[in-house]
């Protein structure tokens, strides 16, 4: 899977020092996958979620939420949005275009 944009990633880790190696791993086993389905999603990572058109994955044991749109036919994934369990819950990153 190509993973749009990786920077964003690097941002993401960088700000949560304590998500840079869980992240990272995200990073290494998504960009190796090749997923066509959700189910294919979840038979790598069992507690991703499809939440509308997005899928939310957990970090770090739960701690933060990685949301992300995953474009099977062109194997793209746009990383959307990174955070808290908190920060999720509290519902504020819908509030992008893209949700």
């Amino acid at each position: 899977m190509r993973i749009v944009k990786k920077r964003t990633l690097e941002d993401y880790w960088s700000a949560h020092a304590d998500a840079t190696k869980p992240l990272q791993a995200w990073y290494q086993t998504a960009a190796a996958a090749d997923w066509k389905t959700l189910s294919d999603v979840r038979a790598t990572f069992p507690h991703a979620d499809l939440v509308g058109r997005l899928t939310v994955f957990n970090i770090k044991g739960n701690s933060y939420r990685l949301v992300v749109r995953i474009e099977y036919k062109f194997h793209l994934i746009f990383v959307r949005w990174f955070g808290t369990h908190d920060d999720y819950d509290s519902g504020n990153w819908q509030q992008d275009d893209w949700f």
